[in-house]
């Protein structure tokens, strides 16, 4: 009693109550009580009931930082004002398990005279024995938290080891009576999944993947795992993150795993402590606990190691990666390396959209360099394909027979998915008809609403049946033994599919990849290096004549350069290509002539117009043929460029504007300065504030 002086009860009394988790808030009632008696124990102290205050905000909060915890940062706000005389705890565990804030509150405790009380003592933070003793409560807190952690952590070791700690199922896998992880027992769940792995390692691409699923009108199951629907189905749209997700979970391996992700901690802006950032995906090497066969799984491990390849190499963000195959008809997109400086090339597509162009522009990105090398895609993939059917040849025949297989399987699967939610359609048309039956008929409210019920599942029913029918039927989508055998033989050829037209080009590109890992392009003076990186590690090269430029193979006459060079003093480019053609000039491949390859003649001989069409190559303003831009006329008018373009729109200037919306080029007269100049060019009036 001797450490509580009149200035202590003339200030407030703050009861802290806190405990760390919502379970301990509802089980946890003695320790409750506790805490809230620390009331009686400030009033037998000497303070009055109106200077109580009991902060119990912070119920279901962790201590190991102040984060989200109100009522304690309310409290540190009321001791560093000095409006506090006491602070009531139970134990220094319950105000901070961190040292860097318990610390911290002493400080300030230490300087506005506040005292720290708990159901056994009171301590003086000014006093340095007190101080002493409250920094190794503060300590052993903090080391406690770490103790218990380590022993819940190492407990959860220990039990992932064996197999036996339970987590959190994916759909498709649910826990049978005795704990032990099985398949779901619902036949459409299992072959809704078994679909989404068969259509991945089909199509190659999780975006591909939510594609056909939303052609196709096929619906993905999700097991609610926990609320008061806990158990129920329900039926919803496949999303591009749950198809990840499945591909990723080792569990539809049929593989137990623990320990895949990582916290990464991080000092954030504005935080005196390091708060959790974001999770971090670990390799399979690096997982904690991987038990491999342990319970059923819908692909095998094997499987499961070349999905995640094939999505690292789906990635278009790294220089050593493919990327997924697109629809574009470049044949060597994500497999094209430039070889001066090893960088991937990049595509682009002339305005047909079928002409393809290899850039090598990383340098001339990052660093605004030169263009590294721009290949015309058309003879190189001409090429590569040869190869590559050359390659095929004494493989032909295996992968034609395993393609075959391949497309009856999921034509079957898909059938019997098809089948599968027919059934259960049926199931709940009849469980509703049953609901109503059994209903009391005099209970005419329950009995609409189970009728109505009722017809709605055999509406869904008949949709269902009646989409059914009018879709192909699998006898029709199987080979038959003689079809069989002329597919067989038309595998033989395997060019004569590699052409057809509905062959499409993803499907191409993805049969190039089976083989080739990469394609290195080096441009020379006369030749194209190609440098084939075969799958096997094996190296194809050869070269192929560089193709000239056109305007080399077919030069533009003398004649027509000679009049170029009399017509550009006084005509824009647009026009000397107009008067060109009147003339009957051509171009060297003899074709009519137009503005953009008046330009490029231009620019190959040097030659610099008088007639640009745009104002900026002149600096003042005024252009061979006697026409002014818009600021020039602006200045020489004494008005501003608005009034113009008011006065073009209007029709009081003649001028021409090409391209359309380009800039305007005004025809001035001696007799349109008189008539429209201003005596003085009026500066814009500033608005009073």
């Amino acid at each position: 009693m001797g450490k509580i002086q009149a200035e202590h009860l003339s200030r407030d009394a703050l009861i802290y109550v806190r405990q760390s988790t919502l379970a301990q808030v509802r089980e946890n009632v003695g320790s409750r009580a506790r805490q809230y008696d620390l009331v009686q124990r400030a009033l037998d102290l000497g303070w009055m009931k109106a200077q109580i205050t009991v902060l119990d905000q912070d119920q279901g909060r962790s201590g190991a930082s102040t984060e989200g915890r109100d009522g304690f940062q309310q409290l540190v706000t009321e001791v560093g004002l000095g409006h506090a005389g006491a602070i009531f705890s139970l134990e220094a565990s319950r105000l901070a398990r961190s040292c860097v804030d318990w610390y911290r509150l002493l400080e300030i405790c230490a300087l506005t005279k506040t005292l720290v009380i708990d159901d056994e003592s009171i301590y003086d933070p000014s006093q340095h024995n007190d101080r002493l003793l409250l920094g190794f409560k503060g300590t052993m807190s903090e080391a406690e938290l770490h103790w218990l952690h380590s022993r819940l952590s190492g407990g959860k070791r220990k039990k992932a080891e064996r197999g036996e700690l339970r987590i959190t199922l994916p759909t498709g896998l649910v826990y049978d009576n005795a704990g032990k992880i099985v398949l779901d027992p619902d036949e459409e769940v299992q072959q809704a999944v078994h679909l989404v792995f068969a259509t991945f390692q089909e199509l190659g691409s999780a975006q591909r993947v939510v594609r056909y699923f939303q052609e196709q009108g096929w619906r993905f199951p999700t097991r609610e795992l926990r609320g008061p629907q806990k158990g129920e189905l329900s039926w919803g749209r496949l999303a591009h993150s749950r198809v990840l997700h499945m591909l990723h979970n080792p569990l539809y391996a049929g593989a137990y795993a623990y320990g895949r992700t990582k916290l990464r901690w991080q000092n954030q802006p504005g935080e005196t402590r390091p708060t959790k950032q974001r999770t971090r995906r670990r390799t399979p090497g690096d997982w904690e606990v991987l038990l491999l066969d342990v319970h059923p799984g819908y692909i095998n491990w094997e499987q499961y190691l070349r999905n995640q390849q094939r999505l690292d190499d789906n990635r278009s963000d790294q220089e050593n990666r493919p990327g997924a195959v697109r629809e574009g008809a470049a044949l060597l997109q994500g497999l094209a390396t430039c070889g001066h400086c090893g960088r991937k090339m990049t595509i682009r597509y002339r305005d047909d959209g079928q002409t393809v162009i290899y850039n090598c522009q990383f340098a001339h990105r990052q660093y605004s360099e030169p263009i590294c090398q721009s290949i015309q895609g058309k003879w190189v993939d001409a090429e590569v394909a040869k190869l590559f059917l050359a390659a095929m040849n004494p493989a032909e025949l295996r992968v034609s027979l395993a393609a075959l297989e391949q497309v009856e399987a999921r034509t079957r699967q898909i059938d019997q998915q098809w089948q599968l939610r027919i059934e259960r359609a049926s199931y709940e048309a009849d469980l509703a008809r049953r609901r109503y039956t059994a209903v009391d008929p005099d209970n005419r409210l329950v009995a609409r609403s189970l009728e109505r019920d009722w017809n709605e599942k055999l509406v869904a029913q008949d949709k269902l049946e009646r989409a059914y029918a009018s879709r192909p039927q699998p006898a029709s989508l199987l080979a038959r033994p003689k079809e069989r055998a002329r597919i067989l033989g038309l595998a033989q050829d395997f060019r004569t599919i590699w052409e057809a037209a509905t062959t499409t080009n993803v499907e191409r590109k993805q049969l190039l990849r089976y083989l080739i890992e990469g394609v290195t392009l080096t441009q020379e003076e006369d030749t194209i290096q190609i440098v084939v990186h075969w799958q096997t590690g094996a190296l194809s090269e050869l070269k192929i004549p560089r193709l000239n430029r056109i305007h080399a193979n077919q030069p533009t006459s003398t004649a027509v350069i000679q009049r170029i060079r009399e017509l550009v003093a006084t005509h824009p480019d647009h026009q000397i290509a107009t008067t060109l053609n009147l003339e009957g000039y051509t171009t060297g491949a003899r074709q009519a002539f137009t503005r953009d390859s008046v330009r490029r003649v231009r620019v190959k001989y040097d030659i610099p117009t008088g007639c640009p069409e745009r104002p900026s190559v002149l600096p003042d303003g005024k252009r061979g043929d006697g026409r002014y831009s818009t600021l020039t006329a602006a200045e020489l008018l004494h008005v501003s460029t608005a009034t113009i373009g008011n006065w073009c729109k209007s029709g009081k200037l003649d001028y021409i504007q090409s391209p359309s919306g380009g800039p305007r080029w005004i025809k001035l007269t001696s007799e349109i300065l008189a008539r429209l100049r201003q005596p003085v060019k009026q500066a814009r009036k500033q608005r009073s504030l």
